[in-house]
Order: C-alpha cells, then sequence, then structure tokens
C-alpha cells in the first residue's frame, strides 16, 4: 500500500526525522490560506498523487504570493497528472500540500528497500539526489552508496557515519544524518514497510538536514498490524480493479491483456500469464484466489474478472493439494451459474481429486472447455479468444 507525500512525511516526522513546516489543502482557497498560517515569503505547492516525477509533469509549483498559490492550485486539483510512472491513464489531484519553501544548498538521494537476495535491508544513497535512482544509476553509478543492515543488532550509528562519510556530509551535519537515516530505519522496521524514499534529502544553506519529499510503500500482508497506516489508504489512487479485490481479500493486479486469470497460488498464477503469452496471448490480469477455493470465492474472482470490459475469454486454473478438484469444481459450476459469463471458459484442474472433478464438469451442461495441462489449457485459451475476436466482442453483463 503507498501513501501520500505529506502523510509519509507524518510518519517520519514522528520517528525523528526533520521535514518542512507544511499543510494540506481540498481546495485552492485553502491553499492560499495554508500559505499565510505557514507564514514567509516563498511557498511550494505540491500535488499529491501516488506516483513520481511530478516536477516534471508540472505538479510541484514554486510560488512567491496568493495570486501564484491561487492560480498554481487552480491549475491541479480535478486534474489527471501523466508521469512516467502513472502511464497513460495518470491519476486525478484531490488535494495538494503547501509547504514552506527552504534555501537548499545541496540534494542527497535516500531510499530503503527490502533486499530480496540478501533477506536484509538496503540502504541506498546517492550525492546526486533529485533524479530518480534509475536516471543515477545510468548516468553515475558510481555516486551509488550501498549499505546492508544486520536485522540482529539493526543500524547502528558507525554505519550512518560511513554512509554520510561516503556522500561528502559535512562532519558538522553528521549527526544529523545520523538521526534521519536511523529514524527511516525504524520507521521501516517498526511499520513493516516495503520502501522508504526521500528524494531529495537536502542540506539546507543554514546547516539543516531536512527531508524535502518523501515515499512510502507498506506490505498489506502487515496492515492488520497497522491499524494507523491502513486508515491512510486513498482508493482514488488506485486501480478501481484491485481496490475491489483487495476489499473481497482477493490477490489481483490488472493487465492490458484479453486473457482473464483465475488460479490458486502466486507462483502458479506467474507461470499461467508466462504460459499464455508462451502460447501468443495476452493475460489480462494476475488473480491468486488464495487456498480456500469456495463457490463462493470463484464468484466473486469471476465477477471480478468480468469487471474489465476487455476480457475475451477466462482461464481457471486450480491445483488441487489442500484443496479436492471435485470441491473446485462444483464451486465453478455453482458460481457459472450465478454469474452470466458470455466469453468462454476454460478449466484445468490438477490434483486431488482430478477425475472426479472432471466427471462434474462435463455433467454439468455448462460450455466450460476442459484442458489437462497447462499448455493445453493456454493453448484452448488463446484459440477460443481469437475465435471469438474473430466473431466480434458480444455484450456481456455481470450479475
Amino acid at each position: 500500500m503507498d501513501i501520500h507525500e505529506y502523510q509519509a512525511k507524518e510518519v517520519l516526522a514522528n520517528f525523528g526525522v526533520a521535514v518542512p513546516d507544511g499543510a494540506l489543502a481540498y481546495s485552492p482557497e485553502q491553499a492560499s490560506y495554508r500559505a499565510r498560517e505557514l507564514g514567509g515569503e516563498r511557498w511550494v505547492v505540491k500535488a499529491q498523487i501516488h506516483a513520481g516525477g511530478r516536477g516534471k509533469a508540472g505538479g510541484v509549483k514554486v510560488c512567491e504570493s496568493d495570486v501564484e498559490i491561487q492560480k498554481a492550485s487552480e491549475e491541479m486539483f480535478g486534474k489527471k497528472m501523466i508521469t512516467h510512472q502513472t502511464g497513460p491513464e495518470g491519476k486525478g489531484i484531490y488535494r495538494v500540500y503547501v509547504e514552506a519553501a527552504v534555501p537548499i544548498d545541496r540534494e542527497i538521494y535516500l531510499g530503503f528497500v527490502l533486499d530480496r537476495t540478501t533477506q536484509r535491508v538496503m540502504i541506498v544513497a546517492s550525492a546526486e539526489g533529485g533524479m530518480e535512482i534509475e536516471e543515477i544509476s545510468e548516468k553515475r553509478p558510481e555516486s551509488i552508496v550501498r549499505a546492508i543492515v544486520e536485522p540482529a543488532v539493526g543500524l547502528r550509528e558507525f554505519q550512518c557515519r560511513q554512509i554520510a562519510f561516503k556522500l561528502g556530509v559535512d562532519a558538522g551535519l553528521t549527526q544529523q544524518m545520523v538521526r534521519t537515516l536511523q529514524g527511516c530505519y525504524r520507521a521501516f522496521t517498526e511499520l513493516d514497510a516495503t520502501m522508504v524514499e526521500i528524494n531529495p534529502l537536502v542540506i539546507t544553506a543554514d546547516n539543516r538536514v531536512i527531508a524535502l519529499d518523501a515515499k512510502m510503500t507498506f506490505d498489506d500482508n502487515a496492515l492488520f498490524r497497522h491499524p494507523q497506516i491502513s486508515e491512510l489508504r486513498d482508493k482514488s489512487q488506485e486501480d478501481p480493479r484491485e481496490s475491489r479485490a483487495a476489499d473481497r481479500g482477493l490477490s489481483y493486479v490488472g493487465l492490458d491483456g484479453n486473457i482473464g486469470c483465475i488460479v490458486n497460488g502466486a507462483g502458479l498464477a506467474m507461470a499461467t500469464m508466462d504460459t499464455i503469452k508462451l502460447a501468443g496471448g495476452e493475460p489480462a490480469n494476475f488473480l491468486d484466489i488464495g487456498g480456500g477455493a469456495t463457490p463462493e470465492r470463484v464468484a466473486k474472482a469471476f465477477r471480478l474478472v468480468l469487471s474489465d470490459k476487455s476480457v475475451q475469454a477466462i482461464l481457471v486454473n486450480i491445483f488441487a493439494g489442500i484443496n479436492r478438484c471435485d470441491w473446485v469444481a462444483e464451486g465453478v459450476v455453482q458460481a457459472l451459474r450465478e454469474v452470466q459469463v458470455d466469453v468462454p471458459v476454460i478449466v484445468r484442474l490438477a490434483g486431488t481429486n482430478v477425475e472426479e472433478g472432471q466427471k462434474i464438469l462435463a455433467q454439468s451442461g455448462l460450455p466450460i472447455i476442459r484442458a489437462t495441462t497447462l499448455m493445453e489449457a493456454a493453448e484452448r485459451a488463446v484459440g477460443a479468444w481469437q475465435n471469438d475476436l474473430s466473431q466480434g466482442t458480444r455484450m456481456r453483463a455481470v450479475s
């Protein structure tokens, strides 16, 4: 789960990370009022969306008067901002963050991520702040500083000082860097984050270390432990299909293809998508319905997949280990009777009681295309989609 910049700054500030003074606004008039509350002579108006690259897309404006703040805010509110991270559909702007401008002396990139190779938290930093880390890696790879944190002891002060020295931070600011790094690490570990990024972390002209921007992502599976974080979720910034799936306990990621996938198990779902590609098709989604493929859960999955109007065939791929194929087959049949489906449905079952499951599908009287192997299922799904496409797109409704 992603959160907004202003939310990330509030979280990090609670862990001792210094951030500029700022306030949230939901209208141009409120943005102007927030600036007067903050005081000063220069402010920065920032569009709040779940994506980077806002500055290049016109989502960050430096203002020096009420008139400029009103104009900048009016240009943002209600608009769709398109950056290299949003895709062509963009993200809607429904709130802005007004922040007091700070005198910047230099910029630093700072990121905390989970390195799955070492199973450790990795700190990635660069003296070339203000750019995306991919751009830094390409243009100035030698500027990147990496450090692995040993979980048994946590982030130690000597590691923080080493990072500060490698970044060329003045010795007089080392303690501020230590406080910033340790605050970010504590926020990362204590709140089950998967990423903390500050870009840029700035050193000001009056010798302060301040997080000028902040981005945090959290592990969805751990949100039950942190209700204060789950309350920060903004569904307006999410893919509506993925949001709908999450509310129903399903793992879903929307893609750009035409063949919908209903699979149990994340690994099997990935293999299913790869096999569809190998067979010449394009998967429309990643969908893991989990271990308990009950009729109700399968019906929810069908409704979710069919909510994507680009889906022209559905491939159900179930491996029954904990479950049984006959239970799953009964669930598929019941789901198809409850949900109006007018696209080809291909079902491949494997595992416990597969013969009984295949018999239930065959005797259902429903136009289910059956397959015994994953490759056969993918080929039949692609063939059914191409045949359906040649006959023209059919209207369908989801009950």
